[in-house]
C-alpha cells in the first residue's frame, strides 16, 4: 500500500499579485514546491483568494523571482487567469446580494 508523501506528485504554486495603479504587470510574491506550496495554497483559501489551477503556467512563474514582474509573453494566460478571477469575484458578489 502506498500512501505516503513521497508517493505523490509533488505541489508547486505561484502567488501573484497586481495593482494597476502600482504596477505595470502582476508580480510574483509567493513561490514553493511541497510544504511551501501547501501553505501558499492554505493561505490562499484562509483569504478567500481564488485558485486556478495551470501546471504549464507554474512551471513558467516558478523561474521567476519573487517582486519580479511576469514577463510580456505571459500576459495572454495570466490575463485569463484575472479575468477568471474577476468574474468569480462579481459572481459571488451578485449571490451575497
Amino acid at each position: 500500500m502506498k500512501n505516503n508523501r513521497r508517493d505523490r506528485p509533488l505541489k508547486e504554486a505561484v502567488a501573484l499579485h497586481y495593482q494597476s495603479e502600482v504596477h505595470d504587470a502582476p508580480i510574483v510574491v509567493a513561490k514553493g514546491k511541497g510544504i511551501i506550496a501547501e501553505n501558499i495554497m492554505a493561505k490562499g483559501k484562509e483569504h478567500n483568494i481564488p485558485v486556478q489551477q495551470d501546471s504549464t503556467l507554474v512551471e513558467l512563474l516558478s523561474q521567476l523571482n519573487i517582486n519580479e514582474t511576469i514577463p510580456e509573453d505571459l500576459y495572454n494566460a495570466v490575463a485569463e487567469i484575472f479575468a477568471f478571477i474577476y468574474k468569480l469575484d462579481k459572481r459571488i458578489g451578485n449571490e451575497r446580494q
